[in-house]
């Protein structure tokens, strides 16, 4: 009985990605200026202590804690000017306030969790903006598209299609977020991540 109930977490950590999809442009879903907003060069830190003003001024839930009715994990990696750029552990969690975000990091693995109390859709953007990292078509933190040097972004593998903060945050995703040339891109762009089981 324990073995198949193994097997069956490690089938779950091995479901591909759902296609990707993408929310409607709003003005709640576009790139804005944020308490505590990270507009110079990396690394990123969580901007904690701004955490519950950026909240509020994105329209997420303040929580005491973790919500279990949506409850999925995506993998980001970020790269900039050709290297990697670490996704700190407690992004979204302010552990001395006593709350957190539905959209948060445990850990520096780039894995996203996204544990929601209701059934709804969150977008990459929200979680730059629960990050407190300045990102749109244009900009990642400090770094703004000039000449060949470009904020780019993908998920699979592929290349986003207009605006990367619209994309839905799902099941298994893999995202990869680049500022830089062409010539600077990982090779290969990762397309998939090995969750860990329970995943």
């Amino acid at each position: 009985m324990i073995g198949g109930y193994y097997l069956w977490e490690w089938h779950q950590a091995r479901r591909p990605a759902a296609p990707p999809t993408f929310a409607s442009p709003a003005p709640s879903l576009a790139a804005r200026s944020l308490p505590g907003l990270q507009t110079g060069s990396e690394p990123w830190g969580t901007s904690a202590p701004d955490l519950r003003a950026r909240l509020e001024a994105i329209g997420l839930t303040v929580m005491t804690g973790q919500g279990a009715v949506l409850h999925i994990h995506a993998h980001l990696d970020v790269f900039v000017n050709g290297k990697p750029v670490t996704v700190p552990a407690n992004i979204g969690i302010n552990p001395a306030g006593g709350y957190l975000s539905a959209l948060h990091t445990h850990d520096d693995s780039g894995i996203v969790h996204v544990e929601s109390p209701t059934e709804r859709t969150y977008t990459l953007g929200q979680f730059f903006d629960v990050w407190g990292v300045r990102f749109s078509e244009r900009c990642l933190g400090g770094y703004c598209s000039k000449g060949g040097q470009q904020v780019r972004a993908f998920i699979g593998g592929k290349p986003i299609p207009g605006d990367p903060r619209l994309l839905d945050l799902a099941l298994h995703q893999e995202i990869l977020v680049t500022y830089g040339t062409r010539a600077q891109l990982p090779r290969p762009i990762p397309s998939s991540y090995s969750f860990p089981i329970g995943a």
